[in-house]
């Protein structure tokens, strides 16, 4: 059990003081109840139409676990309420957006590339180095945390939303050193397909950042449906104004969901990393235990872990039964492995390209490297983590992975 009044600076910690103090005298001064922030979000934005409905139920679900089992400190309900607002915010105004200018859900997309690895797997440089290939159209960061009014091409590289976000992150990065270790992030770096289903609150972003698990249970095995028409509607608004020749989008949530995403997205391009599944499950136990310590001083990676190797086998497992089926022809998906991918990273992307009949310019290609040589994988320190952290038996935890790692003859690594 970790213990983040030991580690946040002292500000916050005292506000989590008085936040104690408060709660032990029955008071609750930041309001997480549904109504409430419906309410706000129409009176921040003048609007009222949520569009589909669909989304209540996970809203709903998420903001039991919030208060039932997240054991938020007052500086973690400030997080989750503001994170709430801006997405409901964004939504009210996506709705809007969307309702006066019908002609943007009529714009096709065609073959994404949908990277769907899992989380720790070289997920996030591989999307970085998709980025930057001109002809693919990524979601960056700032567009996707403030969508609205959508981004125009003139403006893409200087809107004042990107220094907002930057700003966020910057703080983020001095409140957790250690996060950026593990997972870099800018307000112009790509950011993944979690945070456009968190406006539909079908996201496993949410359970990274809170203790969820009930909500966290009931969206893996969910009908999702809904989030995909949502995160279709997105995509339409963000190319509408800055269009692309092709998307290219990046989500280990997607492990769950295959099936949802080809509804969605028939003619997909899949690009799935495989790593040994005991690493994967060490690293993502870590990343979250030390993201949730900015808004808990309750949090224990032993039951991180226990959670997510139940999660991720499960995702894993999906992945066999899609494959079994049928359902994901092998031309329409290319495996990767971790080990293959470290040793030849722009190699790696150019097999993708070739598998799915597209073309890797030189120009591509070399501003990968660039980027590869100017970005090095402990470029901000590395983190330190190891099996022994997650008070698990490992040959147990080699039993629940085992149909997946044999299926997909993924290497075992030292733990």
């Amino acid at each position: 059990m970790s213990n983040a009044a030991n580690t946040l600076p002292l500000p916050i910690r005292l506000l989590n003081l008085a936040g104690r103090g408060v709660g032990a005298l029955g008071i609750q001064p930041i309001n997480l109840e549904a109504d409430a922030l419906l309410q706000r979000a129409e009176k921040n934005t003048g609007l009222a139409d949520f569009g589909d409905d669909g989304f209540r139920q996970p809203f709903n679900r998420l903001l039991r676990s919030l208060e039932n089992e997240a054991q938020l400190t007052l500086m973690g309900r400030l997080m989750a309420r503001s994170d709430i607002l801006r997405l409901l915010e964004n939504r009210l105004q996506i709705v809007d957006t969307m309702t006066r200018h019908p002609e943007i859900e009529q714009q096709p997309i065609e073959r994404p590339i949908v990277v769907v690895g899992p989380p720790r797997t070289g997920t996030t440089i591989f999307h970085d180095l998709l980025a930057l290939d001109a002809d693919n159209r990524v979601p960056l960061s700032w567009e996707t945390a403030y969508p609205c009014p959508p981004p125009e091409s003139a403006t893409y590289r200087t809107d004042p939303r990107i220094a907002r976000v930057q700003a966020d992150l910057d703080q983020l990065d001095k409140l957790l050193p250690e996060f950026k270790k593990m997972h870099p992030m800018g307000a112009d770096r790509p950011q993944e397909c979690i945070s456009i289903t968190s406006h539909d609150f079908t996201s496993m972003v949410f359970d990274c950042q809170f203790r969820v698990p009930a909500y966290e249970d009931w969206m893996n095995e969910a009908d999702v449906s809904s989030a995909f028409r949502f995160h279709r509607q997105f995509l339409q608004l963000l190319q509408w104004k800055t269009p692309g020749k092709r998307w290219a989008l990046k989500s280990p949530q997607h492990l769950w969901h295959l099936g949802a995403l080809l509804d969605e997205y028939p003619d997909a391009c899949v690009v799935q990393t495989h790593r040994d599944p005991v690493r994967v499950l060490v690293s993502i136990s870590s990343l979250v235990a030390t993201l949730r310590t900015l808004g808990s001083d309750q949090v224990d990676i032993v039951e991180i872990a226990r959670l997510y190797a139940g999660w991720l086998a499960r995702g894993f497992n999906h992945t066999v039964e899609l494959r079994r089926s049928g359902r994901l022809p092998p031309a329409q998906v290319i495996d990767l492995q971790f080990s293959d991918f470290v040793h030849d990273q722009v190699g790696c992307v150019r097999r993708a390209y070739e598998h799915f009949g597209l073309t890797l310019s030189d120009a591509a290609a070399q501003n990968m490297q660039r980027f590869l040589d100017d970005n090095p994988a402990d470029k901000h320190g590395k983190h330190l983590y190891s099996f022994s952290d997650i008070g698990m038996d490992l040959d147990e935890v080699r039993l629940l992975f085992a149909p997946y790692q044999d299926y997909f003859n993924i290497k075992t690594e030292l733990v």
